[in-house]
């Protein structure tokens, strides 16, 4: 992947990538060939990219479902940018189009080609760094109410819902009429009460307090922290088949619970940029790198706190 010396400038990109699984520091910022946009593909000069914890566990050595890691290995999921190549057979989009969309791999880079039927136009009125780090964390989210049947006039208990996909399930839930419960550290319990969630304080005597917060019972439970909250939610919500979880895929089986994975689309992403265009979804973004301190970004997502997202500014600057 490493580009030749002898390589031309317009040929060539800057993307961060791994050469084996490992801590943060494998993780690297270097010159590498720009791809091309293949039949049905779209390059994308990619302008914020969002960091994932999922991200981080490519890089210590998971592999996602489907698929395949090749060192050396661009990481990175999701992305906002400007079309600058368009492949045969792809309608609905030119050079020059702002855009966002997912990747399995590949987004922490200056350029990424990618399928047209992941990518989306990006409303005039969403920032770039809401754009490039919204997919993720906001397909799941997205995702994890469908499964779980959220619906407007139940109580919705989300576990860690401070973080990336805490915070926009928090939104979509409230938004559907439903009462939102959520788990957080104190200095977070301000924010959750904007976004029209009921905060209550992790550790001990957790139970009693999420039961004090909703004395009506809970009809449903997203874990989206782990450390065996769902343990916690079993023995709040009666229907095991309505508790879910992003991270404890273990427990799911010892508890009966659904392990909660991303449904990612085109459809799904328009719908949930939609939202924040029309200012009814709000991503955080709290704090931003560039390409050459990825690393750092990963150890921040590797601590398990801190409001909403991480994102990368690659270029032309954000928001």
């Amino acid at each position: 992947m490493t580009a030749p010396e002898h390589a031309a400038p317009e040929h060539t990109m800057r993307a961060a990538a791994i050469d084996a699984f490992g801590p943060a520091r494998v993780l690297t910022a270097r010159t590498v060939p720009r791809p091309v946009a293949g039949p049905g593909e779209l390059l994308v000069r990619v302008r914020t990219a969002g960091v994932q914890l999922t991200d981080a566990a490519i890089r210590d050595g998971w592999t996602p479902p489907g698929a395949t890691v090749e060192f050396p290995q661009i990481l990175g999921n999701e992305f906002a940018g400007v079309v600058d190549g368009v492949g045969s057979g792809v309608r609905g989009f030119a050079v020059g189009d702002e855009v966002a969309g997912y990747r399995v791999l590949g987004c922490y880079a200056e350029y990424v080609n990618v399928p047209a039927e992941q990518v989306v136009h990006k409303p005039s009125g969403v920032s770039w760094l809401t754009a490039g780090a919204l997919s993720a964390s906001g397909q799941t989210a997205h995702t994890a109410l469908e499964r779980l049947r959220v619906a407007g006039g139940e109580t919705l208990l989300v576990h860690g819902a401070a973080g990336g996909v805490g915070t926009v399930a928090v939104q979509l839930a409230v938004a559907r009429g439903a009462r939102v419960v959520g788990t957080a550290s104190p200095a977070n319990h301000e924010y959750l009460r904007s976004l029209g969630a009921v905060p209550v304080g992790y550790g001990a005597g957790q139970l009693r307090r999420i039961r004090a917060a909703a004395p009506q019972g809970v009809d449903a439970a997203l874990d989206a922290a782990g450390h065996g909250n769902l343990r916690t939610a079993v023995e709040l919500v009666g229907d095991r088949d309505r508790i879910g979880t992003i991270v404890d895929i273990g427990l799911t089986r010892e508890l009966g619970c659904q392990w909660i994975s991303s449904d990612r689309s085109a459809a799904r992403l328009r719908e949930l940029l939609d939202a924040c265009e029309r200012g009814e979804l709000t991503v955080t973004v709290r704090k931003t790198f560039p390409l050459d301190q990825v690393w750092r970004a990963h150890l921040d997502v590797e601590t398990g706190h801190g409001r909403g997202k991480v994102a990368l500014v690659v270029g032309d600057g954000a928001p």
